[in-house]
């Protein structure tokens, strides 16, 4: 397990890069954006920080693929690849809201064994390696230990999501608005954000039913190494799936029960 530590610690190579890069156009007045043929948006800053962890890895880790939001899957083909979502929540990135992070991961395989998520205009950063832990803080020099809540009782727990037009597009919003109803409280904070809240314990699940490999694989190993649990709608773990369920573990049996019944037999 301790082989992961020198990925681990490139990692924050890597996301020293991408803050630095990310915060000197955030909120800059000639943020260049541009619409990818999906009508999603990508500007400036979300290509120059891929371009530069890209060449990071080159140089470091040239045995190493690397799959990217922007730029597609390049380099060796074996069985390590670096997995990079430049920024995740671009959208909040253009609009000058502080929530949006570099999100990177190294897979071995199809499994995420390193994973790290960098929000420097929330002066925060999520990590985690296989067998190493889950921490948090401002930097790898100020790391506190991260474990998710003990609530056992939807009743007690606090819920998040993505935009609820996703869930109706896929034919699960009635079912959404039952657990919302059944649960204390329920917030849409998005995107990364709300995985790394349930692995600090601030909330309980949170769930999406769209997303990219670069969307999830760094969020698997955080909150799974901080004792949560981690799957697709079907109840499979692993970042394959294009959804998620996480969860504290404890509540995760009845959330996929009630959001896709035939989920618990994968189970």
């Amino acid at each position: 397990m301790a082989r992961y530590a020198d990925d681990l610690a490139l990692a924050h190579v890597l996301a020293d890069t991408a803050d630095s890069l990310a915060m000197s156009r955030f909120r800059a007045l000639d943020l260049h954006v541009t619409s990818k043929p999906d009508l999603t948006p990508v500007s400036d800053a979300d290509t120059a920080v891929e371009k530069a962890l890209r060449s990071t890895l080159a140089r470091t880790r040239p045995r190493d693929g690397v799959l990217g939001e922007e730029y597609g899957s390049t380099g060796a083909t074996g069985a390590r690849q670096w997995v990079i979502d430049p920024i995740d929540g671009t959208k909040n990135y253009i609009r000058g809201v502080p929530i949006w992070a570099t999100l990177i991961s190294l897979m071995e395989g199809d499994e995420p064994v390193v994973g790290l998520v960098s929000a420097p205009a929330l002066g925060r950063r999520w990590w985690a390696a296989r067998g190493l832990g889950a921490f948090a803080g401002r930097h790898q020099a100020a790391a506190t230990s991260i474990k998710v809540s003990g609530v056992s009782r939807l009743a007690d727990a606090s819920f998040c999501y993505s935009s609820l037009e996703s869930w109706e597009q896929t034919g699960r919003l009635a079912s959404m608005l039952d657990i919302m109803r059944k649960c204390w409280r329920s917030r849409a904070y998005g995107d990364f954000y709300g995985y790394m809240l349930l692995a600090e314990g601030a909330l309980d699940i949170m769930v999406e039913p769209e997303l990219s490999l670069w969307d999830i694989a760094a969020l698997i190993p955080i909150v799974t190494e901080a004792g949560g649990t981690f799957t697709d709608l079907t109840g499979r773990s692993g970042p394959g799936g294009g959804s998620a369920i996480a969860t504290n573990g404890k509540l995760h049996t009845d959330v996929l029960g009630k959001l896709t019944p035939g989920g618990l037999r994968a189970l």
